[in-house]
């Protein structure tokens, strides 16, 4: 037996390289002055000095670094001899000094801050092209050579036969891919996405154009701004694991400390309420898997996929009453734009609409799917250790400000979308090889492969109690109808067939209801209420849209207020826009800015919203606007039959 070619190589390689001290910067002083050679150093000594001990050991080799002409826009490159050319048009500056305060509108500010960073990024490039080994490698390879040279090949142990050179790379680290914004396509199996969606908040766009340059571009930042592990914990987390160890604890120089909590802005519809929220880690007590039951609507009968913060009041300790904590708990949800009017189902599949990580308040959400759409939710706890429920919260805030994809109802909808960020955050090996499309289908997977409880909901009625099911309120408008079935002569058989007559087939019935009949009745013209004005939204979004199109003059007023809210509460979804600079999730210095930013937009849209609801009115069918007034009269007439009741009965006048 013999020593495979790539294994002879491999000793070789390691042979040649092995007496090394480690990294070494090599300047070509050829044709340099004393002051440039002088400058040029210490740009050297200084990026060196920023370098991970462990980068400098891995990269032991000595690379040459040399002034050469280039175009202008390009500061430096990693040239085809291996080493590092810098353009030399900046050396003046640097050597004078000047470079330290000359300004530049690339993002690190300054031409010789530009340059420490070209020097680090070109570095990176060389490390990530490295053959690089462990430890434990070299040691073996060591054995192996030294065997090699007594023994010759025939006399090696089975242990050094096939010996090849393992590559440890960044850009192609299945994790890094994940954080970087190329996560695996759910339903091909290990296939990247192709397109990187985290373009917002991104420190520059040249990050975005493959990994190699991501990579690079982060080190840049990981190693010379103090705020980015604050800005980007999960990538600073992933780059500290990859170059520091137990032992060592290695940290990038300056690494200040970061806030206990992250900003948001939540979605809810409520326009006087300041949308600027901050997020506490030590407050979140679960993240449950939250589905919305499928109905017969064509984009939402396999349910929507929905994570639910479980966030305790302050001051409680993290437990299982935190549950009961409703108003502080939140939900992240994918969806494609603020209001989520109904989605044309063609432009759905298309992905003419912009998928987007929306975090909305718990309260909003059931009233939403219970009451609007008389759809019942699931929340069904995940099983995660804490520090993957907090990787995840994490990740999920980072998402919230950088993401901006494309959403498509089969291949990246809600499901697709929750399963990638579940796989990115939390980290979770068996979350990494599971795949489904359908909300519902995920959320089966999820049980099955025991990362979720759903014994939860075996007990429906302590599952209503405790919060992990949010029934219907069709089952409560059923029972309200079973009430109008006792006490009134009504040939209907059931709630849907009650509610679907005209409002006018409704009133003459309300003259001969007796108190609770009438509380009844009042309850389900409500009903009917949320019903007319789903219809009116959808019949006024199709009008909008192709009234638009097609110039209808009526749309001018109305179809301009409507465009304006749309176009104003994109911030919800998209909050990095009220920002200008800075990258990554938004720093403490930057809250205040946007705090007003924030509360200036919610009373736009408050006054908008105030402005619209006339205006919007007049775009509606004679038909849809006349069967909204008649269910407002019928509210309003059975209000007044119910207080004539309670005072008739001896009761206290109603307001």
């Amino acid at each position: 037996m013999s020593l495979t070619r790539a294994g002879l190589l491999a000793l070789a390689l390691f042979a040649s390289t092995s007496g090394h001290a480690g990294l070494r910067l090599a300047l070509d002083t050829d044709a340099l002055n004393s002051d440039e050679r002088h400058a040029s150093q210490a740009l050297l000594s200084e990026a060196l000095a920023a370098l991970p001990p462990l980068f400098r050991q891995q990269l032991d080799r000595r690379i040459k670094v040399r002034w050469r002409q280039m175009p202008a826009e390009v500061y430096g490159r990693a040239g085809r001899f291996s080493g590092i050319e810098l353009n030399a048009a900046l050396l003046p500056a640097l050597s004078d000094g000047s470079a330290a305060s000359a300004t530049t509108q690339r993002p690190h500010g300054t031409v010789r801050r530009e340059l420490l960073a070209t020097v680090i990024h070109e570095l990176t490039h060389l490390y990530d092209r490295a053959q690089l080994w462990s430890t434990a490698d070299k040691q073996r390879l060591l054995r192996c050579r030294q065997r090699l040279d007594s023994l010759g090949p025939v006399g090696l142990p089975d242990a050094c036969r096939g010996q090849t050179a393992r590559r440890f790379t960044l850009s192609d680290d299945p994790r890094l891919l994940d954080l970087a914004g190329w996560p695996q396509q759910v339903g091909r199996r290990g296939e990247r996405e192709h397109e990187n969606g985290q373009v917002a908040r991104s420190p520059d766009a040249y990050e975005l154009s493959n990994p190699r340059e991501f990579v690079a571009v982060n080190m840049e930042y990981f190693l010379l701004d103090p705020s980015y592990a604050c800005r980007r914990p999960s990538l600073a987390g992933y780059l500290q694991a990859h170059f520091g160890n137990a032992t060592s604890g290695w940290v990038p120089a300056n690494q200040q400390p970061c806030a206990d909590s992250y900003a948001y802005l939540n979605a809810g519809r409520d326009f006087a309420r300041q949308p600027l929220g901050a997020l506490d880690l030590e407050r979140v007590y679960q993240v449950d898997y939250l589905l919305a039951e499928a109905n017969q609507a064509w984009a939402s009968r396999w349910g929507h996929s929905m994570l639910r913060l479980v966030i305790c009041a302050p001051g409680r300790p993290r437990g299982a009453d935190c549950r009961l904590d409703l108003d502080h708990h939140l939900v992240l949800s994918y969806r494609a734009f603020v209001g989520d009017l109904q989605l044309s189902s063609w432009d759905g599949l298309t992905g003419a609409y912009p998928s987007r990580l929306f975090v909305l308040p718990l309260e909003q959400v059931i009233e939403e799917y219970t009451k609007v759409e008389l759809r019942s939710l699931a929340s069904v706890p995940l099983k995660l250790e804490r520090a993957q429920l907090e990787q995840l919260v994490t990740r999920a805030a980072e998402q919230h400000w950088s993401y901006d994809g494309d959403y498509y109802f089969i291949s990246n909808n809600c499901a697709v979308e929750t399963l990638k960020l579940l796989r990115s955050g939390s980290q979770h090996p068996r979350l990494q090889a599971l795949d489904s499309i359908m909300p519902n289908g995920l959320l089966d997977t999820l049980v099955a492969r025991d990362l979720a409880d759903r014994s939860v909901l075996l007990d429906p009625r302590e599952a209503l109690r405790l919060g992990y099911r949010f029934d219907s309120f069709r089952d409560r408008y059923q029972a309200m109808f079973t009430v109008l079935q006792q006490r009134l002569p009504i040939s209907q058989d059931n709630v849907e067939d009650w509610l679907a007559q005209p409002s006018s087939a409704r009133r003459p019935w309300f003259a001969q209801a007796d108190l609770r009949a009438s509380a009844a009745l009042l309850l389900l013209e409500q009903a009917a209420l949320r019903r007319q004005l789903l219809l009116a939204q959808d019949e006024l979004k199709q009008r909008y849209l192709t009234g638009r199109a097609a110039k209808d003059p009526s749309l001018d007023k109305a179809g301009g207020a409507l465009e304006q809210i749309l176009a104003n509460s994109g911030f919800l979804s998209r909050p990095a826009e009220l920002l200008d600079g800075g990258y990554g999730l938004p720093q403490r210095a930057e809250w205040q800015r946007l705090e007003s930013a924030s509360r200036s937009r919610q009373q736009q849209l408050r006054q908008l919203s105030d402005n619209l609801d006339q205006e919007v009115r007049n775009l509606l069918e004679p038909q849809r606007l006349a069967e909204l007034e008649a269910n407002e009269a019928n509210l309003a007439q059975l209000g007044e039959h119910l207080r004539t009741l309670h005072k008739a009965s001896g009761g206290l006048e109603l307001p």
